[in-house]
């Protein structure tokens, strides 16, 4: 079986990816998250006890990696070499359609010795999100983006109810920056995440990103 590893970043897309990656045959143990030097994850800004709990709960080796100013890059280029070096041989993402962001991994995980693998590429937005229900995957809203979205959508479950609700301008996967999740319980999870609500917390965004106000509401991991 080929060993790989997945670039996690807690959410819906990588759960999905990771599931569809272990029934292709990919042995998927490793767990790569990008940090900021406080311990949030880059993407969704969630503690790293959460998603240390979350990786350890799905089975895996979780691998963080802290990025200083201006270093992702590196910091990146440099926990793929290590994926390398320890045996992995792919390196699997849950990109949907964001050309951009493909052209950069790609030569990336080259560099590295890595086959980049993106299980989900190219299909239906709506399709996936209705995959992620189907198939049970639990997930909560972490991050929402009010420029796009209500600021009350955030903590909401990730469920059929919730993508009937969404106004028909936002993404039922959120890939245009609306909102984030966090993935507590489903397919893969030897028990579900003990979760308490978090307090929510609004921030202005940072660059690349566009300027508006995000709101934050990470749970609070209970015993």
């Amino acid at each position: 079986m080929k060993t790989a590893a997945i670039s996690w970043s807690a959410g819906k897309d990588s759960c999905l990816a990771l599931l569809r990656a272990r029934e292709a045959g990919l042995e998927v143990r490793s767990f790569l998250t990008m940090l900021d030097i406080d311990g949030t994850s880059k993407s969704h800004a969630l503690p790293s006890a959460l998603i240390a709990a979350q990786v350890a709960a799905l089975g895996g080796t979780w691998h963080p990696a802290v990025v200083g100013p201006g270093d992702y890059g590196h910091a990146f280029g440099a926990a793929l070499q290590q994926l390398k070096d320890s045996g992995h041989s792919h390196m699997v993402f849950g990109d949907i359609d964001l050309q951009a962001h493909r052209d950069w991994l790609q030569p990336m995980c080259e560099r590295a010795g890595l086959e980049a693998v993106f299980p989900l590429w190219g299909e239906p937005r709506a399709a996936l999100a209705e995959e992620i229900v189907r198939r049970g995957i639990k997930a909560r809203l972490v991050c929402v983006d009010t420029a796009r979205l209500e600021a009350s959508f955030c903590g909401a479950e990730f469920d059929a109810a919730l993508l009937a609700r969404l106004p028909a301008t936002v993404c039922p996967c959120g890939e245009d920056g609306e909102f984030h999740t966090f993935v507590w319980g489903g397919p893969g999870f030897s028990a579900p995440l003990n979760l308490g609500p978090g307090t929510p917390r609004r921030e202005a965004s940072r660059p690349p990103l566009s300027p508006t106000e995000l709101v934050f509401c990470a749970p609070e991991l209970l015993p």
